[in-house]
């Protein structure tokens, strides 16, 4: 059986640490539900980074087309500036090298001043505590 590999825009590493089962629509959160799951539960989990629409963007009512997202300005923006922290480029990583090399630049910051840059200003960055999220599992 072939491994199945999760594609990833950069700063949906960022949401799969600090989802809690909410989000755009019933058919959104069942999408995420199961990433999230199979990520937290198989810590060798195969992730392509991708710097468009990836799986987590298959079930959201704000995708447009393949590539394209109703709020592109601003998602590019979150994706560059993970890109920017993590020194990524799109390529097959094990799910847990891409968290360890988070929490390293995360985390090495003064509380949440280096998440709240790359998207302090989401809708969910608040409603969803990302922080408190992110900080709890380490």
């Amino acid at each position: 059986m072939k491994e199945e590999i999760i594609k990833l825009r950069p700063h949906h590493l960022l949401c799969t640490q600090a989802y809690a089962g909410a989000g755009y629509s019933d058919e959104f959160v069942s999408n995420m539900d199961s990433i999230v799951e199979e990520l937290r539960n198989n810590p060798d989990a195969k992730v392509e980074i991708v710097f468009s629409t990836d799986s987590v963007c298959n079930a959201c009512p704000n995708k447009v087309s393949d590539g394209v997202c109703k709020s592109d300005e601003k998602v590019l923006r979150f994706d560059r500036g993970v890109i920017n922290a993590l020194d990524l480029n799109e390529r097959i990583f094990s799910y847990q090298e891409l968290i360890k090399r988070l929490d390293e630049y995360l985390l090495s910051g003064d509380g949440d001043e280096r998440l709240k840059a790359i998207c302090g200003d989401c809708e969910w960055y608040h409603a969803s505590d990302c922080w408190e999220k992110i900080k709890a599992e380490k």
